[in-house]
This record gives C-alpha cells, structure tokens and sequence, in this order.
C-alpha cells in the first residue's frame, strides 16, 4: 500500500461573504507537527479543537482555532496508521487504525483505548462515523463488511452479502447509515445490519470516494472520476459533472454552514462548492493537495507534495 506524501496539515477556515462565498481567508499551521506525519482525517472535536489523524506516525494530533498542536501517542500500538476519525456520541473522539485491526478511542485529554475484540483479521478498519443509534460505525475496506462499536468497544461486523470495498461512511437522514464502496455502489445498512447495495445510475468511471447526508434530505457523494453524486434514501441516483475541472480528483464532501455541499479536489488543488451548477476556489498554496473535508467548520487537511515512500 502507498503511504501519503510527508507533509504539513493545513487549517483552512474558510471565511464566508454571505452566500457567495467570494471572501476566503486561508491559513496554514504546521508547528508543533512532527516530521513525516502525513496528516489526514480531520474533524470538529466536542472540547472546540480540531483533531486529525497522522497516517505516517502512529499519532493523532489536536488542534485549536488559534492553531496550538499537540501530538498524542501514549497507547496507541504499532503498526497503527491511524486513519478515518469522527466525534463520537460520548464526549471522545473514535478513529480507524487501517494496519492495525483497530478501533481507537481518544478523550479530549488525549488518553487513548484500542479496541480489537470482534474485529476479522482481515478488517482493515477505513472511514468511521457516528451512528443514529448512539454507536460508532466504520467501514472494513479490505475485508467487506461494515463494523458497528459500542461506546464501551463492543464490537458487530455485518457482510455487505455481495463483493464490494467499502470506503467512507455517514449517518442519513432516514435513521440508516450510508457508505460507498469502490466497486462501483452506493451501500446502505440498517441499525440491525440489512445492507441494500444501489448501482444504478452510478458511472462506471464515477470512482466513489466521499460520502455526507445533504440538507436536502438526500445523501452526496464525491467520485475520483469528476462527478458529484445525489442518491435519495430511495436509492435513485443523479450525477453531476459540469463545472468541475478534467483531472480533479474529487475526495471529501460536506455540508458546510452555508448549507451549501462543498468538496476537496485533490489533484486539482481547489475546493468545489455545489449549489448545482458546481464552483470552485483555488488554495493558494501552490504545491498543496486538498484531502479532507469533514468538519462543520469547513476545516479540511491540505498536505504538500512530497516524494511518495
């Protein structure tokens, strides 16, 4: 597996001129973050930070508004590389360790406890979110299956019943949780574990990525191949492409507090925002690639390019 480009995060706030978001402020921070980290997931914590994964050091790091880091790795185990994160429905943070076979939990003091009980070998643990049902859910790439982890670590993992790599996940607003997979479908699962995979309509070259639920009561996702994707909770898909740039590379999306759906062209080095058309806003930083978008502050990770290792 590649790792990441070493790199600095980026905390981008993205300071809004009314609906048209045509003032934009970018800052970046990168003291306090060791070298070789690789930041990648990010996202709101319940203490008024930012939290981020870093991929290539078994870290998570801690970030405030004003741009103070800490760095936390007490407890967590190699090989680790923590990943996907989420704010959790008990107060904590929960992340996925993708080479480790683990579901980690860290308290706003930066106490961390790994789970691993209930988890196949061949897991793989990807994206995560917070479920409807007060439980964390987290996608098992390599393994096909969708775990859901109590607050107290008990873990369940679900077949997703046909071949598939899920990917990312989010809570929709139907009470169900929805995930990509990159074989080319749109997954649902039911607080019990019914999974109901939707196809149609989805390009062959969409390459899934991201996925959010929409403030239109509907959930979007961001393929690699250029597109954003709206499925409704009935599994009717509709793609959208104009306005985005040939070579893109679209990752992350989310709702921002705009209630507009803004997404991370990673390849392309901009930020989309789609109201339908689609429009986007370069990132300064010349070598930056924009990575994630997870939070509700419109907070994403930028990482500088590197050579790959």
């Amino acid at each position: 597996m590649k790792m990441l480009p070493s790199a600095v995060v980026l905390l981008v706030s993205l300071v809004l001129a009314g609906a048209s978001a045509q003032a934009q402020v970018v800052n970046e921070f990168s003291a306090g973050i060791s070298q070789f980290a690789s930041p990648y997931g990010i996202t709101a914590g319940p203490d008024g930070n930012l939290w981020f994964t870093e991929t290539n050091e078994p870290r998570i790091g801690r970030i405030s508004p004003a741009g103070a880091i800490t760095e936390f790795s007490a407890g967590i185990s190699a090989p680790a590389i923590p990943w996907g994160n989420t704010a959790g429905p008990d107060g904590n943070l929960w992340f996925t360790e993708l080479a480790g076979r683990r579901i980690g939990r860290i308290t706003p003091a930066g106490v961390v406890t790994e789970f691993s009980a209930g988890i196949s070998l061949d897991a793989s643990p990807f994206g995560i979110t917070a479920g409807p049902d007060g439980n964390l859910w987290f996608t098992e790439g390599s393994g096909n299956r969708i775990g859901r982890i109590t607050p107290t670590g008990v873990i369940t993992e679900f077949g997703t019943g046909s071949p598939g790599i899920p990917l990312f996940i989010t809570a929709g607003p139907d009470g169900n949780l929805w995930f990509t997979d990159a074989t080319g479908a749109i997954g649902r699962i039911t607080p019990t574990g019914v999974v109901t995979k939707f196809v149609a309509g989805i390009s062959s070259a969409a390459g899934l990525w991201g996925i959010t639920a929409g403030p239109d009561g509907n959930l979007w996702f961001a393929g690699a191949g250029g597109i954003i994707g709206r499925i409704t909770p009935a599994g009717v898909v509709t793609e959208f492409s104009a306005g985005i740039s040939p070579g893109a590379g679209l990752r992350h999306i989310t709702i921002g507090p705009d209630g507009e759906l803004w997404f991370t062209e990673m390849s392309g080095n901009r930020i989309g925002r789609i109201t339908i058309p689609v429009g986007s806003a370069p990132i300064p930083t010349l070598q930056g690639w924009a990575l994630g978008i997870l939070a509700l502050l419109l907070v994403l990770i930028g990482i500088r390019r590197a050579p790959r290792h």
